[in-house]
């Protein structure tokens, strides 16, 4: 298994549910830390180059703040300097269940027992039959940025859109990203078109810091006016608020009112469990405050 900077492969370890036969540390792959601008005024930022790295870059606080801000948010300072980008966007999922050994759906089990379970932070959308949610918080800035991740192995590399890097338990229970086997993230790239122009990211936590979010958004206004709000927190992967919602949005001048109905919208699919209600006042709560931030 590919080894980054170890933050969650090794709790992994610990856990039962990872059991590599040796690991291969990304970090001697020469430039894999390296964070650069391209030609065409995009960026290409090496996957094992650390979240730290990202959260002070001036590059990144530049031309993607979004980004730069999730990365700022990410754990504890200890982990933020372990951690790699490449190794924080391919985390596997908190569920208690999953993570202690039980015999649910994604230990090979007959179902979820999260459904009549503890599922206070498991998801409201895109949910079943399984129902993790996405840890990483730079996967939904990314998300937002429309990032697209370079994926290699023995042969030729390949370019995956993070909008399709990641898997739904629908689809696939095993794993929850499009990696095949031997195959790891090599590099994230951010095309100059999603740079600048207006950009947030907030999250809402049970502790003030050093947790993973409850739920989160990430919001950004390109320069030429196109709109993108995406969600964390919420769903077994980023999750993108709908084409026509960011239109409206993206009109700009919007009341309070308006801007309330649209937040109602964005969430009409919205299934939440026994004890998760709380997430779709908080994910409504987030969207609004940053409609209006973009309006």
């Amino acid at each position: 298994m590919p080894l980054g900077g170890g933050t969650d492969l090794l709790v992994a370890i610990d856990e039962g549910i990872a059991r590599p036969e040796a690991l291969v540390d990304l970090r001697t792959i020469q430039e894999s830390r390296g964070i650069s601008a391209l030609a065409d005024g995009g960026v290409r930022i090496g996957a094992s180059a650390r979240i730290a790295d990202l959260a002070s870059n001036t590059l990144i606080h530049e031309r993607f703040p979004a980004l730069a801000e999730a990365c700022d948010v990410v754990g504890t300072p200890a982990l933020r300097h372990m951690g790699t980008i490449g190794g924080n966007l391919c985390q596997r999922p908190r569920c208690w269940y999953f993570r202690r050994g039980v015999h649910c759906l994604k230990n090979g089990g007959p179902n979820c027992p999260a459904v009549d379970g503890e599922n206070q932070y498991l998801a409201i959308l895109d949910g079943g039959p399984c129902y993790i949610v996405h840890p990483p918080a730079p996967a939904v800035a990314l998300a937002a940025l429309d990032a697209s991740l370079e994926l290699r192995r023995a042969g030729p590399s390949r370019v995956v859109p993070i909008a399709e890097f990641y898997l739904l338990p629908s689809e696939r229970m095993d794993h929850e990203t499009v990696l095949a086997s031997g195959e790891f993230v090599s590099a994230v790239l951010l095309a100059s078109g999603a740079a600048a122009g207006t950009q947030r990211y907030h999250k809402l936590m049970q502790r003030d810091a050093w947790d993973f979010a409850l739920v989160s958004i990430a919001a950004c206004k390109r320069t030429d006016g196109d709109v993108r709000m995406v969600l964390g927190g919420v769903a077994p992967r980023p999750w993108r608020v709908s084409s026509s919602v960011e239109e409206d949005v993206s009109s700009g001048g919007l009341d309070d009112d308006t801007i309330a109905t649209l937040a109602q919208r964005a969430l009409y699919d919205a299934r939440p469990l026994s004890k998760n209600g709380y997430k779709v006042a908080m994910a409504a709560s987030l969207l609004r405050r940053a409609m209006a931030e973009l309006a």
